[in-house]
């Protein structure tokens, strides 16, 4: 994975507002079915990421997740916002996204 490319196209889809950052907007974009994956922050905890996956599986709501090695600061650093959980609610920015999280070159 190429974690500057990835923080770069997080920035892009941010201008686009393509992006629900934090907890509350994460979720409500998860519950609208608006999200089209989700991206934790590597240094989150272990309790979020279940609360996500558990409401995944009570309203059977089936969109990837990935925990990349990508800190909070991270991530405030190239969308200008400080938060641990995303949602890309764009597919096209989301496919490219999980192609640089899966590329292992």
């Amino acid at each position: 994975m190429e974690k500057n490319k990835v923080l770069s196209m997080l920035g892009l889809a941010r201008r686009a507002g393509k992006l629900s950052m934090g907890h509350d907007t994460a979720l409500s974009a998860v519950l609208d079915y608006k999200a089209q994956m989700i991206i934790f922050a590597g240094d989150t905890s272990e309790r979020l990421r279940k609360e996500f996956e558990v409401l995944m599986q009570k309203k059977k709501i089936s969109i990837p997740v990935f925990v990349p090695d990508i800190t909070i600061s991270e991530i405030h650093y190239s969308c200008g916002y400080k938060a641990g959980v995303i949602t890309v609610n764009d597919e096209n920015f989301s496919k490219k996204i999980i192609s640089l999280i899966q590329d292992e070159t």
